[in-house]
């Protein structure tokens, strides 16, 4: 089978096609057939090897044998299970997270049966099922830990993104009015996903602002603590994807909230049913071929795409 492989650390270029063994489940595994995966902000910062503290993980020199396969998104159908899987059978559609383990840009990946995987909605195709894993999965996590409320105000820094523009669509359905900062290329499409009010960051500095906010949510940890507590109520807490900073500042304050765990499989069993019930919008940026991955990490990397890159991966049936 083919699998997108990067053997060092550096550009989107170190990211290429190889062919290697097609896995096998164990017991408890299911073979999923992969149709589409994503290209991620965060993937692309795994293959630079960035930030440094994170080769603690990744390897020191060059990737780890086991993290050599990038990949956290997918959606595919179930080619075979292992004896002892009783969740899923072959031929189910399934989605979802392979977290840690990576390895979803592949033509085909074993899971665990208690992995962060459901059964895909079946009014979304491949594309918009993988594209909707992490982003929603994760706004979801952060806006209900913020302690998220009706009538809350909330401030989405970064609302273009992929977590951004999901973390718009879900503040309005739990009934908080909604501000999201973006550039003014993007303020029409976080107005059409809900936002009541929209900062040009160009332009204007949120925390310079007048008004106060219960949650100001940093999808892209680009801002800090620092300059959302100006903004912030008396009891207002900021979010905050990213940073081994803003993790160690979570255990003497709790007005800052990060993502120490995102707990994946209760959220996919909501994504699920608001995908269904079409109320939730999955924000697609650009497709790529699998053939054109590196291309797609090339994009992403500019910092500047519109919800979620999907990756189409093809294969003969």
């Amino acid at each position: 089978m083919k699998a997108a492989v990067y053997t060092r650390f550096g550009p989107p270029e170190v990211i290429s096609l190889h062919q290697v063994p097609k896995p096998r489940p164990r017991d408890g595994e299911v073979l999923i057939k992969v149709r589409a995966t994503t290209v991620t902000s965060a993937e692309c910062a795994m293959r630079r090897g960035r930030p440094l503290w994170g080769r603690v993980i990744l390897g020191f020199l060059r990737p780890r044998k086991r993290m050599r396969r990038l990949g956290t998104e997918l959606a595919g159908q179930v080619e075979a299970v292992g004896s002892k899987v009783t969740r899923f059978g072959p031929g189910d559609e399934v989605f979802g997270f392979t977290g840690f383990r990576l390895g979803a840009n592949a033509e085909y990946v074993c899971l665990p049966q208690q992995a962060s995987l459901a059964l895909k909605p079946a009014t979304a195709g491949f594309e918009e099922a993988a594209a909707s894993v992490d982003g929603a999965s994760t706004a979801l996590h952060f806006l209900s830990k913020a302690g998220i409320r009706p009538g809350h105000r909330v401030l989405i820094y970064g609302a273009s993104g992929s977590i951004g523009s999901y973390a718009v669509q879900l503040a309005k359905r739990l009934g908080a009015h909604v501000t999201a900062v973006c550039g003014p290329s993007n303020a029409d499409l976080v107005t059409e996903l809900g936002a009541d009010e929209v900062i040009d960051y160009t332009k204007q500095d949120y925390s310079r602002g007048g008004a106060r906010y219960d949650i100001v949510f940093d999808t892209l940890g680009k801002s800090s603590f620092a300059r959302a507590r100006a903004v912030l109520g008396r009891r207002g807490r900021y979010a905050v994807t990213t940073g081994l900073h803003n993790s160690l500042l979570s255990l003497v304050t709790p007005r800052v909230v990060t993502g120490m765990s995102v707990e994946k499989n209760q959220a996919l069993q909501l994504i699920r049913g608001l995908l269904e019930a079409g109320q939730l919008r999955v924000v697609i940026d650009r497709r790529y071929p699998f053939e054109h991955i590196a291309e797609a990490h090339r994009h992403v990397e500019t910092g500047h795409k519109r919800g979620n890159v999907v990756v189409s991966i093809t294969q003969a049936d």
